[in-house]
């Protein structure tokens, strides 16, 4: 969601097809790609899938497209299967699951293509991005049950594609922010596991949360005036909740991932700008202290002077790739949690 109050978009990748052309440029470009959560503008659907396709090739990714977890056809209730042709050993691949954002009313799974193939062309990980129905379709709960409907997915072709079921990472920013804190928190939670498609008998935990600027308690508001004072009707959280969070507190409740914090949750690294005018800073800092004071493992980064959209900041990804790394791979890491400062913002040519 952006700064004004609108849907976040995310940054506009120009041309996927290009990923692999340009190896020294793209090594400091491509962790903004980690990002990028919505459609590409410029492009419609099939533009985008068959440059996801392309890239992947090019990158000696296997992709399967359009993997339905919900026992239907509905074209956000599937998720795309990311594998590396190379795996670095014969072992069961780790899996990071991309949730998408765009205040839940916007983004397709095919925003985090070029993230998912940088994950999975390492040989180290599989990487699967998850649809979801936007409130456009369906109000709360209905996101939470399409993500968790899609991690027991995972869980049960883990066989089938030679995937660690136990070792499960989920990472996303904003809108998807949201929902990777809510699958990490509410996993011993069976009122917001819902009843979708075949795989019930599998459980939808995941091993760690990368939680970007998510929003983590909609008892509060998201945004703030000049004033200071709560900005009630925020069109994202009532497309969410059906009316505001004062309206609708009981769901409000419901939908807050700082509701279900109990001491097995899995371990968090969250990312969040300072001066974040669309999802206040305060929405990490509510999570980081809940999961503290449950005995949870939690990390959290600010981004000194950050916006909404400084979570693409190359340190973000670079320290949040070491957190999954150590988490899911157990790689010796220490991870540096000392704040980061904003970059520069790109003054907009007259």
């Amino acid at each position: 969601m952006s700064e004004t109050g609108q849907p976040f978009i995310g940054h506009p990748i120009a041309n996927l097809r290009h990923l692999t052309r340009f190896p020294h440029f793209m090594k400091h470009l491509l962790p903004l790609l980690l990002l990028v959560a919505s459609p590409l503008w410029s492009q419609d659907l099939d533009a985008q899938r068959k440059n996801a396709q392309s890239s992947a090739e090019k990158s000696q990714v296997e992709l399967r497209l359009d993997q339905p977890y919900a026992g239907n056809e509905n074209a956000k209730q599937k998720v795309d299967l990311y594998l590396p042709q190379k795996r670095k050993s014969d072992k069961p691949l780790p899996v990071v699951a991309l949730i998408h954002g765009g205040g839940w009313v916007n983004g397709d799974r095919l925003g985090y293509a070029a993230a998912a193939i940088q994950f999975a062309r390492t040989g180290d990980y599989a990487a699967v991005t998850v649809g979801y129905r936007l409130t456009k379709e369906a109000h709360w709960p209905a996101q939470v049950y399409d993500c968790k409907a899609a991690i027991r997915w995972i869980r049960a072709h883990a066989k089938e594609f030679n995937l660690d079921p136990d070792k499960i990472a989920v990472m996303g920013s904003s809108a998807g922010g949201h929902l990777s804190s809510l699958i990490g928190t509410s996993g011993d939670v069976k009122e917001l596991e819902g009843d979708l498609g075949p795989n019930t008998t599998f459980n939808s935990r995941v091993q760690c949360v990368v939680n970007l600027c998510g929003p983590e308690d909609f008892t509060q508001a998201l945004m703030f005036d000049k004033e200071k004072q709560p900005i009630v009707d925020d069109a994202a959280v009532k497309g969410l909740l059906g009316g505001t969070y004062v309206e609708k507190h009981a769901e409000a409740i419901a939908a807050s991932p700082v509701t279900y914090v109990t001491k097995d949750d899995p371990s968090f690294i969250t990312f969040h700008g300072t001066a974040d005018q669309r999802v206040a800073f305060l929405h990490a800092e509510a999570i980081h202290a809940a999961l503290q004071k449950a005995g949870v493992p939690s990390l959290l980064i600010p981004i000194t002077g950050g916006g909404h959209g400084s979570v693409s900041h190359p340190e973000v990804i670079s320290r949040a790739k070491l957190f999954i790394g150590k988490t899911l791979r157990g790689t010796d890491a220490t991870i540096d949690t000392t704040p980061i400062p904003a970059l520069p913002e790109v003054k907009k040519q007259p």
